[in-house]
């Protein structure tokens, strides 16, 4: 599987025609196969005049912790200030939220004590 840079994204973008506004960007047109449908014959592997290649056990594995190591590499990391912004908003959310919850949890512990018990 090839792996394909921000680069190489911005390329094919810069090639494409843009859409129409409101409208699907076109569809390439399917190619017509032997079997005369558009979708290839689907043939069990003996049918295929070759021999299966074999899988090496753990192989999947192996390859999925390569591919996602190559996606962690394509993925725009936030730069410092944007992380401490964020870890800013998020306590800040926190403190009001807790607060909001403990005066509520005081209204109602005073509401079932002396209204309620009486």
């Amino acid at each position: 599987m090839a792996r394909q840079t921000r680069q190489d994204r911005r390329a094919r973008r810069a090639q494409q025609q843009p859409a129409l506004a409101g409208g699907p960007p076109p569809r390439t047109p399917a190619r017509p196969t032997a079997n005369g449908g558009s979708e290839p014959e689907r043939r069990r592997p003996a049918e295929r005049g070759g021999t299966e290649p074999r899988r090496i056990p753990g192989s999947g594995s192996i390859r999925f912790v390569q591919e996602a190591i190559a996606e962690l590499k394509k993925v725009e990391w936030p730069n410092q200030q944007a992380v401490i912004s964020g870890t800013a908003v998020v306590l800040i959310a926190c403190i009001i939220v807790g607060t909001y919850l403990w005066v509520n949890d005081e209204l109602w512990k005073y509401v079932v004590k002396h209204v309620l018990l009486r």
